[in-house]
């Protein structure tokens, strides 16, 4: 089977998901035609040779509707030849795109991909689109809905993590991110983000709070306690479908959860062939993909089962993988993960993760895939996994090893 490599990776600084954001005079077409346009400038590339962009984008409606990926193909300078596909797995779709794009390749489906990702949540709202699992009774009575921040709470619950914990794992996610932002250790991949006058708008990841500690987050009252215990009584909806649970401990909240934020990253996939023809040195292999469906209910335990997955359907073991990135979507996600395989905390999530710099839902996976690849390089590593929870219970994985 054709070997698929990664040879770039960019993304954008994420910016606040709100009025007064960085980026909130960007569309998600225009950050994402920067994101391209970025890919083809670092490698020199004659975009005829990309078969496909293959876009990851979760609210897909308004302006991020439609098929996002072409359009943004259109508003770049690439070659209009060049087709695109949106394509939507919740906080998975960015790795989504990138796995299926090195699917085609390993398939022999073309020579070479860009693949990412965008999400603009300050300017379309999470949930606008409607989501029939959320908001079409028979299906969420069916599925015993909850909202995430319930789910993360009830992980914490079951698998008993407390608030000191969660908070604590905030404040190292803080602390690493100023650290790698002191140290420089993203200027490979971040790009800066201009205007339309070409005038620098943002630089940096700008969601962070690196003076963070243990007793600002003490005073920050829990986020989802409210919708679990007063209305709609989503604890009560939990513990019809988890009856061993007698009450659900509420420790999530504003700090210990992913920021609401603006973003786009793409990761450009070829063959051998690709990077002999146009002169390009690859800097990983995609060695292994997966996915899974998961408990809707509790639904972002999804990294556990899918690393075990992808780890039995490859003949590893945890012992294999160098670093991980585990997206922190919530604290309680995090925690479970690394309780359930014993790893060392400082191989996780080393330089900082969505806690401290937010999650732009359609770009986080392919964001986390640079960040890892990054990171295997500056520690002169191998073998890295990327994984991240999912909406409505699922997960998705990727095994990138350096060459």
């Amino acid at each position: 089977m054709t070997e698929a490599y990664i040879y770039d990776a960019v993304r954008s600084p994420r910016g606040k998901g709100r009025k007064d954001g960085a980026l909130h005079e960007l569309t998600s077409v225009n950050l994402s035609a920067q994101i391209l346009n970025a890919v083809k400038e670092r490698n020199n590339l004659d975009t005829k040779s990309i078969e496909d962009v293959i876009w990851g984008n979760v609210t897909q409606v308004g302006e991020q509707g439609g098929c996002l990926a072409r359009t943004a193909v259109l508003a770049s300078d690439f070659d209009q030849q060049v087709p695109g596909l949106a394509i939507n797995r919740f906080c998975a779709s960015g790795m989504e795109a990138v796995n299926l794009a090195a699917n085609q390749i390993k398939g022999g489906a073309g020579m070479a991909y860009v693949a990412g990702g965008v999400e603009m949540m300050g300017r379309v709202p999470m949930g606008s689109d409607g989501a029939a699992i959320a908001v079409d009774p028979t299906v969420a009575m069916k599925t015993y809905f909850v909202p995430q921040g319930i789910s993360a709470d009830i992980i914490a619950t079951e698998y008993g993590f407390t608030r000191d914990q969660a908070d604590a794992l905030a404040v190292e996610s803080q602390r690493r991110a100023a650290q790698s932002w002191a140290e420089n250790r993203f200027a490979k991949s971040i790009i800066t983000i201009k205007d339309q006058n070409g005038l620098t708008i943002l630089d940096h990841d700008e969601y962070m709070r690196p003076g963070t500690d243990m007793q600002a987050l003490g005073a920050l009252n829990a986020s989802f306690q409210a919708m679990g215990e007063v209305m709609p009584g989503f604890d009560n909806v939990a513990m019809m479908k988890y009856p061993h649970l007698e009450k659900i401990n509420h420790i999530h909240h504003a700090g210990n959860s992913s920021g609401i934020v603006d973003g786009s990253a793409a990761v450009l996939i070829g063959n051998k062939e690709f990077g002999e023809k146009y002169g390009l040195k690859p800097r990983a292999r995609i060695r292994a993909t997966a996915k899974i469906g998961t408990d809707p209910t509790i639904m972002l335990t999804g990294p556990v089962p899918v690393t075990e997955k992808i780890l039995k359907d490859h003949g590893m073991d945890i012992s294999d993988i160098d670093l991980f990135e585990v997206n922190e979507a919530f604290a309680a996600v995090v925690l479970r993960f690394m309780q359930r395989f014993e790893v060392d905390p400082t191989i996780v999530n080393a330089g900082g993760g969505s806690i401290a710099m937010g999650h732009p839902l359609g770009a986080t996976g392919a964001m986390i895939i640079g960040t890892l690849l990054d990171e295997l390089e500056r520690q002169d590593k191998e073998v890295g996994l990327a994984t991240l929870c999912i909406a409505s219970g699922m997960g998705a994985a990727t095994i990138i090893e350096r060459v």
